[in-house]
């Protein structure tokens, strides 16, 4: 194989591509696994190979990737944990016995395990934003519409709170409105606690979206994209809050064209 070859264990939504491109632009030929049914499948256009799998398979997406060659490799993509408890994952038996050890089913704990799992198969799993980074949110305004002062204090209100519930790995994003929250992210994920949210604040309301304190930058790195604004447009939320250098824009430039037409702030903080 020409380069040097990364795996890609690839979930729902744009990053796996940003990830697929980021590499290739190193250097890396990229051997991606697209977990069914998360996966866009059009991914199998930004890599050098692509194998699907049943996101339940987890002995399979070991056993493909160890295959395949790659010594390294980035998880990446959303895998709603709700599919465990929906019953519309079929678990292998490596995926079941490897639930069963679980301490518990947080997000750390599972990916955590996860990544332990792969090293035990010779796989070390990377920094995601070691081909991200200029995707990473800048310490500035980065849309046309200023805040309000209301608005900044909703976002001071909300980081703090957005960085507790990190540290309780519940989920890393609040949906604030008058220095009241309205929503906390949870198993549902960002963009479906944003219309939570946003429904019952109406008009107006701010979404901050944080880093955990001790964040792996392995998994479960907080991103946000086209979906976030669209789903901000649908209840007229009016702020988007980014972590600055610890959050990643994907499709930086149509999410913030898209933010400017809807008349949406976002901001690094």
């Amino acid at each position: 194989m020409a380069g040097k070859l990364l795996g890609l264990i690839a979930g729902k939504g744009d990053l796996p591509r940003a990830i697929a491109e980021g590499a290739r632009a190193k250097g890396y030929e990229v051997f991606a696994i697209g977990l069914q049914p998360l996966v866009d499948d059009s991914l199998g256009n930004y890599v050098d190979h692509y194998k699907p799998v049943s996101v339940g398979k987890l002995g399979t997406i070991i056993d493909t990737l160890k295959k395949s060659g790659a010594k390294e490799a980035v998880m990446a993509g959303k895998v709603p944990k709700s599919l465990l408890y929906e019953g519309k994952i079929k678990p292998d038996l490596k995926a079941v016995t490897f639930l069963v050890k679980l301490k518990d089913r947080s997000d750390d704990s599972i990916l955590l395990a996860l990544v332990t799992e792969f090293a035990k198969e010779g796989i070390r799993m990377l920094d995601v934003t070691e081909f991200t980074s200029e995707l990473l949110a800048p310490k500035a305004l980065l849309t046309e519409k200023k805040l309000i002062e209301s608005e900044k204090k909703d976002i001071e209100f909300g980081f703090a709170i957005a960085k507790e519930l990190g540290r309780l790995d519940i989920g890393q994003t609040v949906i604030v409105k008058n220095l009241a929250i309205m929503a906390v992210e949870a198993i549902e994920g960002t963009d479906s606690a944003i219309v939570r949210g946003g429904t019952l604040a109406g008009p107006g309301a701010v979404v901050v979206k944080v880093s955990k304190p001790n964040q792996d930058r392995r998994f479960d790195y907080p991103a946000c994209g086209l979906n976030t604004i669209r789903a901000m447009l649908e209840v007229k939320a009016r702020v988007l809050a980014l972590e600055a250098e610890h959050t990643l824009i994907i499709q930086k430039e149509e999410m913030l064209q898209a933010a400017n037409a809807a008349g949406i702030s976002v901001i690094g903080v």
